[in-house]
């Protein structure tokens, strides 16, 4: 079986995050803890790295993973530009459970699946998690579970269900929040017709929350008392329908 790495131990917690920045390295997977539920991570810029977390996650192109990144200046690196809204949003709510998608940057050499152009990214408030991304750089994250079964908020949860498809596991204890990040499309803010930020997932970062920054440019509440924060969105969304770090 793989290992698994106590991170709440000092001695487990420098073997683990050298084990997991190896298996990066490699190609392979790792399950991490972040600040909403368990991930599963793989390098970003390796396309058979990624086509790997989605063969595990039982997932196909179409559900193109997002990005995880250790601060704003690697959010500049990935996207095409950051609209002031999306800025103020940033320094509201990052480190944290808010998960932006933006068009991508249109030199990068990746392939994350079928993202028609956009990349969802957060920073987690997790600080091994951090660690790991200043090393490794970007990583594609998607929630450490299988296909239409509920987000690992722990790693024994993470392992029965994925097992030896993943290389590493990172033990933190029970997830913060147990929340999946509230995912925002803002792509019409980057020379759109009618700019508009969508919420394409209810999670951690409520509306309320995210319309006290932005204002009138948070589209309007749902109609219904009770929306479904799982409900498929448009193609473009990664990530979006089930449950995400």
């Amino acid at each position: 079986m793989s290992p698994v790495y106590d991170c709440r131990d000092e001695s487990q917690l420098l073997s683990g995050m050298r084990h997991a920045r190896q298996a990066i390295g490699r190609g392979e997977l790792v399950v991490l803890p972040t600040d909403t539920v368990y991930g599963i991570a793989a390098d970003a810029f390796n396309a058979r790295a990624v086509a790997g977390l989605l063969e595990a996650k039982g997932r196909g192109r179409q559900q193109p993973p997002p990005v995880l990144v250790p601060g704003v200046g690697t959010l500049r690196a990935l996207v095409a530009e950051i609209p002031p809204a999306v800025d103020d949003l940033v320094r509201e709510f990052w480190p944290g459970g808010l998960t932006i998608v933006l068009p991508a940057q249109p030199s990068l050499s990746w392939d994350l699946g079928d993202t028609h152009g956009t990349v969802a990214v957060r920073m987690p408030a997790q600080k091994m998690t951090l660690e790991l991304l200043e090393e490794t750089g970007p990583l594609a994250v998607s929630s450490a579970n299988l296909t239409g079964r509920a987000a690992a908020v722990d790693i024994d949860s993470a392992r029965d269900m994925l097992g030896d498809s993943v290389a590493v596991y990172l033990d933190a204890g029970v997830s913060e929040t147990g929340i999946a990040s509230t995912i925002i499309d803002a792509t019409t803010l980057v020379g759109g017709a009618e700019p508009r930020i969508r919420v394409l997932r209810e999670g951690a970062i409520s509306r309320d929350r995210l319309r006290a920054v932005v204002g009138d440019l948070l589209e309007p509440d749902p109609v219904d008392d009770v929306a479904d924060p799982l409900a498929a969105p448009s193609a473009t969304t990664p990530d979006a329908e089930a449950p995400g770090p």
